[in-house]
């Protein structure tokens, strides 16, 4: 498997013309082809064939919620200081976990729980005890499941992460996004230095097993040096996975960055791609593994273990250990991956209440994917986790014959791919393709070449690749 090497240089002719509008294969088809049109009993026919094949779950709860707007978030989210507006909202939730839970197999174990937003810890502890018992009242969790929630450290006690902690969550996730005060204030994300360290004091007192941290590049007043700072702060808080993000600016799709970030206050896409490769740089020289695209995590850490073992994985809740696992997602706006469907819950409240109130799935859109979409997502997945494809595993998985091999199947794909080989992204051999370390920074475009949507999708629905 390529591993980053630290002194990778890049080409800004190369970075220029790959610098385009692609998606973030976090699911392919991406979530874009989630469509209106979508027959709910699709989703109960997976939901069969997942009983019927015993598949473990993955759980996914959306807490929307947020106290003020973090002006970078591309998150779905409700802003309220009124924290009364929980209440309800955590009623309908229990109620729409009950009603998928009476379709689903008691005997498939829960690998996997994840509860993000919003903010998860805008909920009472009361009720997020209430939410955790009807969770576990209604399935079945593996002893060993990995349980996580993201939390906002900026309304946190000791005594809350103690009481998430006996409940069960073993692991837990906040936001860094950037020591910088300057940069902090400009995305409306003001938290100090101390408090981000008595934050993680306190996660470690209380014995979370994991914590990761969020870092975001591409905010407005960052520069190499400030970042450089950023990154020294977060190595000494000494997390066991980082996560270090892109910062995708889409006023288009977000009018709040159209209205509080100034373009002119942003980091050209020259100095990203430093401040990504003084990223790698630094964190790999400081013992954490590169994984994927955008997450480091100390050797001994899973995702570590699975990308070295070639069973990393990518999802709609990002990189992930468990790749047999049906997703279910609770909530507004939520998306649930099953077999061979995706959905996504209405993104309104009150849109999500009546579904409810009505007795019926409250799923707004979604995809029920044919052969080629899912041979096109093993590619690319294959691609987006491990950086290289064996050809001839793709074509035995999928049964891909003399007269119609790998090659000929994507005839087309291989003149692009030759294009990326001439400009040092990746390297072709007979049944293989591999990504070469300046390449992985471009892996998006990459992957892009096996998607058979991008030629008719409107390409401003996606953040450029740097």
């Amino acid at each position: 498997m390529p591993t980053a090497t630290q002194t990778v240089k890049f080409d800004i002719n190369l970075l220029h013309k790959y610098n385009q509008p692609v998606p973030r294969y976090t699911s392919y088809p991406p979530a874009t082809e989630l469509n209106e049109s979508f027959q709910k009993i699709d989703f109960r026919g997976a939901i069969a064939a997942g009983n019927l094949q015993k598949t473990p779950l993955s759980l996914y709860a959306h807490i929307p919620f947020c106290d003020a707007p973090c002006y970078f978030c591309g998150c779905n989210t409700v802003i309220s200081s009124r924290k009364e507006i929980a209440e309800p909202y955590l009623g309908y939730l229990i109620r729409h976990i009950e009603q998928v839970a009476t379709t689903v197999d008691r005997d498939r174990l829960v690998q996997q729980m994840h509860w993000g937003g919003g903010t998860p810890n805008y909920f009472s502890f009361d009720q997020v005890e209430r939410l955790w018992q009807s969770l576990q009242s209604q399935f079945t969790f593996a002893a060993d499941a990995e349980i996580s929630i993201e939390v906002n450290p900026r309304s946190l006690t000791k005594e809350y992460l103690q009481g998430l902690r006996n409940l069960g969550f073993n692991r837990i996730s906040f936001g860094i996004q950037d020591f910088n005060p300057k940069v902090q204030e400009a995305v409306n994300r003001i938290q100090p230095e101390e408090m981000l360290f008595q934050g993680m004091e306190w996660m470690r007192e209380v014995g979370f097993e994991g914590v990761n941290v969020d870092l975001i590049y591409g905010l407005p007043y960052q520069t190499l040096e400030t970042f450089r700072e950023t990154l020294a702060k977060t190595i000494a808080l000494d997390p066991d996975r980082i996560a270090v993000f892109n910062f995708a600016y889409v006023p288009w799709l977000k009018p709040l960055q159209k209205k509080k970030i100034d373009p002119a206050n942003l980091p050209s896409p020259e100095e990203k791609l430093q401040i990504m490769q003084m990223t790698i740089e630094t964190l790999t020289k400081h013992g954490y593994v590169f994984i994927g695209m955008d997450h480091f995590a100390k050797p001994n850490d899973e995702l570590a273990i699975a990308q070295r073992e070639g069973n990393l994985h990518r999802n709609f809740q990002g990189y992930t250990t468990k790749p047999e696992s049906d997703l279910l997602g609770f909530g507004m706006t939520s998306i649930s991956m099953l077999q061979n469907v995706y959905t996504q819950n209405h993104k309104g409240l009150q849109d999500f209440y009546k579904a409810i109130d009505a007795g019926e799935l409250p799923i707004e859109r979604g995809v029920t994917l044919n052969a080629d979409d899912i041979l096109r997502r093993s590619v690319i997945m294959e691609l987006m986790c491990q950086f290289e494809l064996s050809q001839q595993e793709i074509e035995a998985k999928y049964h891909l014959t003399c007269d119609r091999d790998f090659g000929k199947y994507f005839a087309p794909e291989r003149l692009q791919l030759r294009q990326l080989e001439a400009d040092g992204l990746i390297e072709l051999e007979k049944d293989h393709i591999e990504v070469t370390p300046a390449g992985r920074l471009l892996i998006r475009n990459i992957a892009s070449v096996f998607d058979a949507y991008l030629k008719k999708n409107d390409l401003g629905k996606f953040s450029r690749s740097v």
